[in-house]
């Protein structure tokens, strides 16, 4: 099968969706299917890969971080895309390749399936000052786009309640993202941890939480930070990895209210040893409902490391209180399950493989391989209204 992937982000972007779109695009190649990407141009020099189309684009960064606009519509790539002939069109972002995946679809006659990766409820602080016409404003601008798909894909089944709420007449199928579990399984040495620690300067005896993700507003960083402000134990250290928006406000805020030594800023770190980052924490901690699914707590619990993450129902399936993590809904369910935490000793290894276990359910080849069912499905239906 000829696959095209459309979006808005790619390499050497890293997020969520690009890992999303990775993982996917080898494990289709690995199935025998031909895939080639139609992506933006993005500020930062990429060497351009094969099978890889790159549209000019400038930043549209004051709408959203991170999101652009083609310049060019890109005649000489959708030529060459048509000419090559897609079976499937998967687009992965609403807005400008979105807008090309229509043309080639129209040009070629083949199907889009579209994967839903945004709840665009949680980012309207960044086009409407108001809540409820920003809300408003998604929903319709989710019904005209994914209405006219042939299948839609969301990650999770909170995603496909929203979808369902916003009255989408399409096929909706829960498929969540795939990771590479074989990586994650790789044990690091107990002396490179210290070592690691040590770098960072938390001393070895401490118990160590992770937030690993994008620093914005919709992440509700400063909620973490004000827990580690008001605990009552010591001995805890948060780190903080990831680079985004609110870096330095976060920063700044951290300083003013805690003890700077125990809230450590790593900023962005090379994809190759995020999971070295991951095995030095005892607990992930996330205080963001804005997940569509959260890929980082699927790599937390594959490298072993247990959830203590604000309640939200993307977290269906994924975290089990007191088997690998708890969901809180307060300061003090944050702080009770600590101090169960630290005071339960010999739990600790039944929670790390109890984390493991649920992380063998999300492994890339299965996403894959669900995935490409979708593909056959929107084909046949696709071709099933041509005949009517």
């Amino acid at each position: 099968m000829k696959i095209l992937i459309t979006t808005d982000l790619y390499l050497p972007t890293l997020n969520g969706v690009v890992t999303s779109i990775l993982n996917l695009k080898q494990e289709l190649i690995n199935r025998g299917h031909e895939v080639r990407i139609l992506t933006l141009q993005q500020d930062q020099q990429v060497e351009e890969e094969e099978n890889t189309y790159y549209i000019k684009s400038i930043s549209a960064g004051k709408l959203y971080p991170q999101a652009r606009i083609m310049r060019s519509i890109g005649n000489k790539q959708l030529k060459d895309i048509v000419i090559w002939r897609p079976d499937i069109i998967h687009s992965q972002c609403e807005f400008s390749t979105y807008f090309l995946a229509k043309i080639i679809a129209r040009r070629v006659n083949a199907p889009i399936v579209h994967t839903y990766h945004t709840v665009y409820e949680d980012y309207t602080h960044y086009f409407s000052k108001s809540y409820i016409v920003g809300c408003n404003i998604v929903k319709l601008f989710s019904r005209i786009v994914l209405n006219h798909t042939e299948s839609v894909i969301a990650p999770t089944d909170k995603v496909k309640t929203l979808l369902c709420n916003y009255k989408i007449n399409k096929p909706i199928y829960t498929i969540p993202t795939g990771i590479d579990l074989k990586k994650c399984f790789i044990e690091m040495p107990l002396s490179k941890i210290l070592d690691r620690k040590m770098q960072l300067g938390i001393p070895s005896d401490n118990l160590v939480l992770i937030y690993l993700g994008r620093l914005a507003k919709e992440k509700n960083v400063k909620e973490l930070i004000d827990f580690m402000s008001s605990l009552e134990m010591n001995k805890v250290s948060l780190l903080i990895v990831g680079d985004g928006p609110e870096k330095l406000d976060l920063e700044e805020y951290a300083h003013s209210v805690s003890n700077s030594s125990n809230i450590i800023f790593v900023g962005r770190v090379d994809r190759d040893h995020v999971n070295e980052y991951y095995q030095i924490a005892d607990i992930f901690v996330s205080a963001s409902t804005s997940e569509t699914q959260g890929l980082t707590y699927i790599e937390a619990l594959a490298n072993g490391v247990p959830l203590l993450c604000r309640k939200d129902d993307c977290l269906k399936d994924v975290l089990y209180n007191y088997e690998n993590g708890f969901q809180y809904s307060s300061y003090m369910e944050f702080q009770a399950f600590l101090k169960y935490f630290i005071e339960n000793e010999e739990l600790k290894i039944n929670y790390k493989n109890f984390s493991r276990e649920v992380a063998q359910r999300y492994s890339k080849e299965k996403f894959a391989e669900n995935v490409e069912k979708v593909y056959g499905l929107s084909i046949l239906y696709k071709n099933h209204l041509s005949y009517l």
